[in-house]
């Protein structure tokens, strides 16, 4: 049995990723996230957990020995060799677990939801084809604000912290560009999971050349 063909999907800050992701998932795909790995990762017990401690130091543990999370995020946000620590830590062993999900016998297709995808590009070149959820900047900017409650200069600081919009367009096998309503994604969504059916019921060697071709 061959493992399932595995899409990655990726977007910036309010570029509406979950969005797209559920649309898929609603179509019976499985989504793996990195976010969610991510979190489980660093649930009490794990090594992941201990090490953070370790690093960065015991107060960023709360009273019952879950992560502080938002005295991580400000304890490396502003703070790039603390933020490359962290992901020393955390990104080898978020990819680990989402390839070997990806990988394991199931569905025809699976997504690989990463959001920093386009800056670890090496790590994830076994992924069969990648996905941009793609907005333009004042876009982000906007939805960051009015969803998370940032004012400008934050949002504008986590857009900073990211791959640019062509670092991601640049490793884009296909794109949807989510600059209208949230309605509009249907369409596009539906098109893409016909494409990646077919594309999966093709022999891995078919796969290969598909994917060479784009």
């Amino acid at each position: 049995m061959h493992p399932p063909f595995a899409i990655g999907v990726t977007g910036g800050i309010g570029s509406g990723k979950s969005a797209v992701t559920a649309r898929f998932a609603a179509r019976g795909m499985p989504v793996f996230d990195a976010d969610l790995v991510a979190r489980e990762l660093v649930e009490p017990g794990q090594p992941a957990l201990e090490e953070i401690a370790a690093a960065f130091g015991a107060h960023l543990l709360a009273a019952d020995g879950r992560l502080d999370r938002a005295a991580l995020r400000a304890a490396v946000f502003a703070d790039p060799a603390a933020r490359d620590r962290l992901n020393s830590i955390l990104h080898p062993r978020v990819h680990a677990r989402l390839r070997s999900l990806a990988r394991a016998p199931g569905p025809a297709c699976c997504l690989v939801a990463v959001p920093l995808l386009a800056e670890s590009i090496e790590r994830y070149r076994w992924l069969d084809r990648i996905l941009v959820i793609d907005v333009p900047r004042e876009i982000q900017i906007a939805r960051a604000m009015q969803r998370d409650r940032m004012d400008r200069a934050a949002a504008e600081r986590v857009l900073a912290a990211q791959a640019d919009r062509f670092a991601r367009l640049s490793v884009a096998d296909d794109v949807i560009t989510n600059d209208g309503p949230i309605e509009n994604l249907d369409a596009a969504v539906a098109r893409l999971h016909a494409r990646y059916a077919a594309m999966a019921g093709r022999s891995p060697a078919r796969r290969a050349q598909a994917f060479n071709g784009r």
